[in-house]
Parts: C-alpha cells; structure tokens; sequence
C-alpha cells in the first residue's frame, strides 16, 4: 500500500514548499518557496534529509492529518500546539508516527508559521524545478479535505526522542535587518528617520504575496518606471503605506523600492500576524547615506 496522508480537515491555508522555483523569473514566474527558509531548513537537518526537502507550511491554524503508514516527522517554526492522537508533542523533536495515528494543531501560542517535515520529504509532484505550490503553476494551491499526500513509509525507531536545540528567539523579534532599496537615496532626511523611528504594525492585509504596514508616512516620491522586484523588496506606495512583498511576490513593481530585507528579517517577518510590530534597522554600512 502506499504510504499516504489523509487531509481530514485542511486548515486555514496549508501548502507544500520547498526553497522556491529558480530560473523563471524572466517569465513572471515567482520564486515562491517556504516563507520561514530557517524553520523549514531545520526540519529537514534534524531528520537528515536534504534541506530543499518538500515541507508542509501551516499557516497559524492547522490541519487534521490521518497517517496510512509509519513515518518520522519534525514540527518546526510556529507554535501551533501540536498532538499525536491527542497526545501534545513539541517543536524541535523527532516523532514517531504509526499507522492510523491521527495529528492535530490547536491553539496558536507563538509565531504565525509552522512547519511539518517528513523524512525522505512529501513525494508531490514537481513543476518546473520545484515542488512549492503556486495557483496556475501547480496542480494545487492549498490543502483540501479528502486530499492525500504521498511520503516514504519510516522503518521502527529507536525509542528515545531526538532533540535538537534550535534559537527560537527570532520568533519574537521585532528589529528587522534592512538594506538601502534603489529608491532610498530618493527619500528626504526626514523621511528616512522617520522609517528607523516608527513601530509598525502588521495589517491584516498579509499573505504569502504580501505583507502591507499599517503606519502610512508622508510620501513625496513620483511613481517609478516599472522595474524588477524580488521577495524582501519594500515598496512605498502613493498613499504612504509600505509593503514588503513576500515569497510569491510579482517579478516586477512600479512603486518605489525603498528597503531590501535581508534572509534572516524575511524569516521573522514571515512569522507575524495582525498587530505586531516591526522596527526597520539599516545595515550599518548604509547608515551615513
């Protein structure tokens, strides 16, 4: 029998993801790929799998997931209370899953994203290089009920847990590493302090496409010839608002470009929700400029 797990309920948006879809941009194709690289990348280390191993990103409410064969699975990123059989596991720590076993998330106690590996990764097909779901690309864009998902049945496991000591603390972080996007030179001083002053909250204007900030600041400057964005670009709109586009941004932009995230802010942005905040902090090597 193959080795196969039920979707009895599939969350509130739950995809397959690997570390994106390079090589198409050219074509308007996003790089889509995990919104947390570090939570999806420990997964894979902790069960020695290969770190561009297919995950499932679960995105602050769970899925309901029925297994037909063992396996060894690791929770990372988020906490989404996890259970076994209604049994709560932990992040971090390798468990041994027998066949019926049943495994659910409940409450959201920290981060916004959760990841769950598998060893030898989901068995989902793959589309153009990659596994990561994207609408119009790929067979699915999200989870569905009834919906089966294809692994390598796991052999009988030694019987301690496994865990590793994994920082957590990015979790809660607010201070995100920025660099100076190619419109930042256009900004009048006043508006750049502004931007390393403010708090900003999360909208709820926030998906893998996007995250918009709450806080408008006054904008002086004139629409751009539309040119090449990529995930972690900050735009400023019209209005004042900013956004930063995430792992399934668009290819191209016409808004000005004002930050660029580095990796790590892209994994603790991914990782708010509503009404966080966020505080912009410029690579010290750009600061005078």
């Amino acid at each position: 029998m193959k080795a196969e797990i039920e979707v009895l309920q599939p969350g509130l948006f739950s995809t397959i993801q690997d570390l994106g879809r390079y090589g198409f941009l050219k074509y308007g194709v996003p790089l889509s790929g995990n919104m947390d690289s570090y939570a999806s990348k420990m997964g894979n280390l902790i069960l020695n799998n290969p770190v561009n191993s297919a995950v499932l990103e679960i995105t602050q409410m769970g899925p309901k997931l029925k297994f037909n064969a063992s396996a060894k699975v690791v929770i990372t990123g988020a906490d989404l209370s996890p259970e076994i059989n209604k049994i709560p596991v932990a992040n971090n720590t390798i468990y041994f899953i027998n066949c019926r076993d049943v495994l659910t998330f409940g409450k959201r106690k920290s981060g916004c994203r959760a990841y769950l590996s598998i060893s030898g990764g989901f068995k989902t097909s793959e589309s153009l290089g990659s596994k990561s779901w994207y609408e119009g690309i790929t067979d699915f864009s999200k989870l569905e009920k009834g919906m089966k998902l294809a692994f390598e049945s796991a052999s009988a496991f030694y019987a301690a847990h496994a865990a590793v000591k994994i920082n957590s603390e990015y979790l809660f972080q607010k201070e995100f590493h920025v660099f100076p996007g190619p419109e930042y030179s256009l900004l009048s001083l006043k508006e750049k302090e502004l931007l390393a002053s403010i708090e900003f909250s999360v909208d709820k204007k926030n998906n893998r496409m996007a995250i918009q900030l709450q806080e408008p600041i006054e904008n002086n400057l004139s629409p751009i010839i539309t040119g090449p964005v990529i995930p972690g670009t900050v735009q400023l709109t019209p209005s004042g608002s900013l956004i930063v586009l995430m792992r399934d941004c668009q290819t191209t932009g016409g808004y000005p470009r004002i930050f660029q995230l580095s990796d790590k802010a892209m994994n603790v942005i991914s990782q708010k929700v509503l009404g966080d905040k966020i505080l912009f902090k410029m690579d010290s090597t750009f600061i005078k400029q």
